[in-house]
Formats: C-alpha cells, sequence, structure tokens
C-alpha cells in the first residue's frame, strides 16, 4: 500500500543516513508505530473488522497490480465474480486491522476464539510424537499458533520471514515472541531449531503456500495450475516422522471472533517431494473452500522464481478449480 511504501523509504533513508540524530528519529518513529498498533487494538474487534473491509474495498477500487493478480488468482481457483473478488479484497483488510489486536490484546482475542476440531489435535498428541502445523494465508493465520500454545498448551515454534526493514523486526519480535509461542526465521538456522523441535516431539508451525526460493520447491498443483511449492514440511515430515495438520483461523461474522479448523494429512505421506507437495496443497484447497473469501489471493502464488526449473504441464484431468456447488452459499461476514 502507498503508505506502507512511504513509511519504508523513510525507514531506509533514516538507518542509511550518516547523522546520528536521523537514527534517533528512526527509532522514535518505531515506538510511535509500536504505540499506534497498541492503540488500534484497543478498539472493539466489529469496529476494526469494519474499517478493514472499507479500507480494502477502497484499496482495490483502484487499478493496478494488485486488482488484477487478486482477480487472476480468484477466477484460477473457480470464482470469476467481480463481487467474490471486492469481498475477498475486504477480507484482506479485515486481516490487516485485525492483527494489531492479536498481537497486543492476546487474551481478549483468544476469548473469541473457538474450535469444534481440537479432537484431531488431541489425537495426535497421544501418539507421543511431534505436529508439523501448515496454515495456509486464510483468515487470521497470526490467531492459529496463539490458540495452540495458550488455549491447548502446546507449546510451539513457529516460522516467519524475516521483515524486509531490519526497522521492523523489534516491533514483530514483541508482538509473535509470547509464553509457549517461539518465534523463528525463515533461514537454515530456524530449519534447525524446527528439526530439534520436532525430535523432542513438540509442535511447530509454517505457512506453506508462499512460494520458495530456488532449490527449495517443486511444481504442484495448487487450484488447477501449477505452482512452485516449498518441499520443506515433506522433508520434515520425513526426517522426524511427525504427525501434519492443516490449520486455519476463520474469521466469524460481525466480529465475533475466530473459528480455528484442523484436518489431518493422513499417514502415511508419500516417499516423494512432489506428490508430497500435491497432497498438501490438495489439503489447504479443501480447507479455503470452506471461507475462500478470507484466502489471501493477491499474493503471487504462481511467480517462476529465478532459477526455478520451467513449469510442467498440468496433470491429467486437473478438477481442483472447480469449486464445490455450495462453496460460495456459505457466508463468512
Amino acid at each position: 500500500m502507498p503508505g506502507s511504501c512511504l513509511l519504508h523509504k523513510f525507514i531506509r533513508l533514516s538507518f542509511d543516513h550518516p547523522h546520528r540524530d536521523f537514527r534517533d528519529a528512526t527509532h522514535v518513529s518505531i515506538c510511535m508505530l509500536l504505540a499506534l498498533f497498541r492503540a488500534v487494538a484497543l478498539l472493539p474487534l466489529p469496529i476494526l473488522h469494519a474499517v478493514g473491509r472499507l479500507l480494502g474495498r477502497l484499496v482495490y477500487a483502484f487499478p493496478g497490480r494488485y486488482r488484477q493478480r487478486l482477480q487472476a488468482n480468484a477466477a484460477q481457483a473457480g470464482y470469476p465474480d467481480p463481487a467474490f473478488a471486492r469481498r475477498a479484497a475486504g477480507e484482506t483488510g479485515a486481516m490487516m486491522m485485525e492483527m494489531p489486536k492479536v498481537w497486543f490484546r492476546g487474551d481478549e482475542s483468544l476469548s473469541k476464539t473457538v474450535s469444534d476440531d481440537a479432537h484431531v489435535v488431541e489425537a495426535a498428541l497421544a501418539e507421543n510424537r511431534g505436529i508439523l502445523f501448515l496454515t495456509p494465508h486464510l483468515g487470521c493465520f497470526e490467531i492459529t499458533a496463539r490458540y495452540l500454545a495458550v488455549r491447548l498448551h502446546i507449546p510451539i515454534t513457529v516460522m516467519f520471514r524475516p521483515p524486509r526493514m531490519a526497522a521492523f523486526a523489534p516491533l514483530l519480535d514483541t508482538a509473535r515472541n509470547i509464553s509457549g509461542l517461539k518465534a523463528v526465521p525463515a533461514t537454515m538456522q530456524g530449519v534447525r531449531e524446527f528439526v530439534r523441535a520436532l525430535r523432542r516431539g513438540e509442535a511447530v508451525g509454517l505457512l506453506p503456500d508462499q512460494a520458495p526460493g530456488e532449490g527449495e520447491g517443486v511444481w504442484a498443483p495448487f487450484f488447477g495450475r501449477m505452482a512452485y511449492t516449498m518441499t520443506l514440511p515433506g522433508k520434515l515430515a520425513a526426517q522426524t516422522q511427525v504427525a501434519v495438520i492443516i490449520v486455519a483461523g476463520e474469521r466469524l461474522p460481525k466480529g465475533r471472533g475466530w473459528r480455528v479448523h484442523f484436518s489431518r494429512v493422513p499417514d502415511p505421506l508419500p516417499e516423494d517431494s512432489q506428490t508430497q507437495a500435491a497432497l498438501f496443497n490438495a489439503a489447504m484447497e479443501k480447507l479455503i473452500r470452506h471461507a475462500p473469501h478470507q484466502y489471501l489471493w493477491s499474493y503471487n502464488r504462481y511467480k517462476t522464481p529465478r532459477g526455478a526449473p520451467p513449469v510442467p504441464p498440468m496433470p491429467a484431468d486437473p478438477t481442483s478449480n472447480k469449486p464445490p456447488a455450495d462453496s460460495e452459499a456459505v457466508s463468512h461476514e
């Protein structure tokens, strides 16, 4: 968004500037931003969602790459209706506005969080092995790890990509590191911490629907089109023999909170990385179909990373881009 770009540019110039006064000014700016987030977190969730949906639709109203990509990706999944795209843009705004509430009013947020699928996690815990949670960019993905750590009392290590602007790192560390929840960077150091945690029988979580870097993925179907998909989840599961569960935090109507969904990926997993990636993508698709308006369709999921092999053709008889007949009849506003 334009405001975010301007803030990033200001911070970059400030840190690159040789004079200490400018660096001090940047530190003050980050402190002010943190104070703003805490103030926003005090607002009632229905207001945050309503404002976010309004802002999301306003951003979508301007022609540009964001709107084109959202429309194209939604249509690829079988949702070509312009009304669907506008509603999805509104949900993206709601996602942005609810983050300060989840980060800085955790107890209040968790009091508004429910789940009908906790038995899926309990069954996996009874097997006395680690659990790998895969969370697509669906609904409020920030609430899921907190629900596991605080409500279900499952210590979990989660992986996040470091922010492009290093100045934001302390803010995100403050927001994401709470009791029972540890955030690690998406680097080799973070992968090693994941392996150690899983071998101890603990839980880890990551966002699997991000385009990986060179040599870190394979091509696999995702909503009827080949997408470069990370192989890390399959490698972790095969190396540590853990349970794999897809999890998402669906946004409830009228600011009532969130409902966390858990879906177990059946054992045993395929041995080859390409079939593993296709299996995980299919499991994510099924969960996304439950609340398609809340998926982050604007993400550049089908990009070809530098150094990636050529895009292969889709497997025969692809059907994943055809939504069920009643998939758009479910209301999530």
